[in-house]
């Protein structure tokens, strides 16, 4: 998010209502600008494409959902620890101590190779997977069956490539970039879907991924201009970041292991596809719901970005300054007040989203057409989908301090939850059908919330002791403990 938040600041500074409006647009477009433009393109397609018949979209829509959602928790793990050493290279160029590379170009010259290794190490990685699946596991067409890999591939590409782009902050090119793909993919998925049927609709939507995809790799390599050596520098990143690669792992099994379940296990689900199990129902309320969390993410984009991160800065830098104690702790008061500030205004935000919801909900499905069996789902994923995204802003909060096990336990027991609370509302009958996804965020956002008061009020013990590299080599008789444990 580096550079998102200068441009945040400079709009909120205004102090006007044209400002706090752009600036809620600008997080929400950088937060989930991507994501609602192919939501809508994929819509879209399922109502203008009566060419090709019901059972041709549902067809489409279920291979598009797998490859979305394995290709997200399979890759999350690159993707993470990319991330991790790509902050630390900007780090580093602009770091004038750095003894590493003093030069900012030598420093960045690393990213194209970087690129291109990871996404060869993604590839490599789930290719014998998507392989045996499509081409050997599920019943399809062999051009059907090539098809929804090349789809697959060009789907896991964008989850890597969105690493680098954040790191250039060019948002109104990532912006037009996907724009034009994803209308690409809309207008070629209907020509070709009357005469290619299915395979055709997955093609003509994978020509509009693949230019966003090609696109997006040209504007990076115009921005980095050098050779694409030492593609795999970061891979040693894995051993010292292992935290990071479960956490991303954990994390994105837990948004999708719900949905799984009831793909496997609810006396509801369909078999659209032989060997792709599905729920269409569930999965669209549930859809529906996640929708509901764009204004929180904005919210919270402008609250970490125009208040936290400059009372965490300062907090770093008056220690680096050797300030004494008491102004340490009232730079730690002042982090606390920010999380606290930022975590009430995302309460009474989102809530009143959610409150909305629940009770217009019979209304919004008139609207949209959808079946009035899936409100009692949708109602558990839009409560669910209220602490997720507050589950979210503590997970990044505590990242933000670099405490990588512990989001790592936190992004597990989310996982954990999820499954044991999924399989128990199953077996409880269709009215509880989503309160496993609600009950496994409550629960970890308690848990979080207690383990984020704990170690953000340990912070000054934490970065002069428990972190501190000379205390760490002392004696175990030696080293200090805070009250709070004694």
């Amino acid at each position: 998010m580096a550079g998102v938040g200068f441009n945040l600041r400079k709009l909120v500074q205004r102090d006007d209502l044209l400002g706090i409006l752009a600036g809620f647009f600008y997080s929400t477009w950088v937060t989930a600008g991507p994501w609602i433009l192919t939501i809508l393109s994929l819509f879209l397609i399922i109502w203008i494409s009566d060419v090709a018949g019901y059972q041709t979209i549902a067809q489409f829509r279920l291979i598009i959902i797998y490859n979305f959602a394995f290709s997200l928790a399979f890759t999350a793990p690159v993707f993470m620890v990319v991330t991790r050493y790509l902050a630390d290279l900007v780090f580093a160029a602009g770091d004038e101590s750095s003894e590493e590379e003093r030069d900012r170009e030598k420093m960045l010259d690393k990213v194209p190779g970087m690129l291109l290794g990871s996404l060869v190490l993604v590839y490599a990685s789930q290719f014998p997977l998507v392989g045996i699946f499509y081409l050997w596991y599920v019943e399809l067409d062999p051009l059907i069956r090539v098809t929804a890999v090349v789809n697959y591939f060009l789907v896991a590409g964008l989850w890597v490539i969105a690493v680098y782009l954040t790191a250039l902050k060019a948002y109104h090119v990532i912006s037009t970039t996907f724009l034009v793909g994803l209308i690409l993919s809309l207008v070629l998925a209907w020509l070709f879907a009357g005469t290619y049927s299915l395979a055709g609709m997955l093609m003509g939507f994978s020509i509009g991924l693949a230019v966003i995809m090609f696109g997006l790799i040209a504007y990076i390599f115009s921005e980095y201009k050098a050779d694409a050596k030492h593609p795999f520098g970061f891979v040693r990143y894995f051993r010292r970041y292992w935290e990071l690669a479960l956490a991303g792992l954990f994390y994105n099994l837990a948004i999708w292991v719900d949905k799984w379940i009831m793909w496997l296990f609810a006396p509801e689900r369909e078999m659209i596809i032989p060997g792709m199990p599905s729920y269409p129902d569930y999965d669209a309320a549930m859809f529906l719901a996640y929708l509901s969390i764009i204004p929180g993410l904005a919210m919270f984009v402008i609250s970490v970005e125009t208040n936290f991160f400059m009372q965490y800065l300062r907090f770093y830098r008056d220690i680096q300054r050797h300030v004494n104690f008491e102004r340490i702790k009232e730079n730690l008061g002042r982090i606390t007040s920010s999380l606290t500030s930022g975590l009430r205004s995302m309460i009474v935000l989102q809530g009143a989203i959610a409150v909305v919801l629940l009770l217009l909900s019979p209304r919004l499905y008139e609207l949209i057409g959808f079946s009035y069996t899936q409100i009692g789902m949708f109602r558990f994923g839009v409560l669910g989908a209220f602490f997720h995204v507050l589950l979210v802003m503590q997970f990044i909060i505590l990242t933000y301090f670099d405490f990588r096990r512990l989001v790592m336990v936190l992004q597990g027991i989310f996982l954990l939850t999820n499954t044991i609370f999924t399989f128990v509302s199953l077996n409880m009958g269709f009215p509880f059908y989503g309160a496993g996804y609600f009950a496994s965020t409550l629960f970890t956002f308690v848990v979080t919330y207690l383990a984020m008061v704990r170690y953000v009020g340990e912070l000054p013990y934490r970065t002069f002791v428990r972190d501190n590299l000379s205390v760490k080599r002392m004696p175990p008789s030696l080293q200090v403990v805070p009250e709070s444990r004694r």
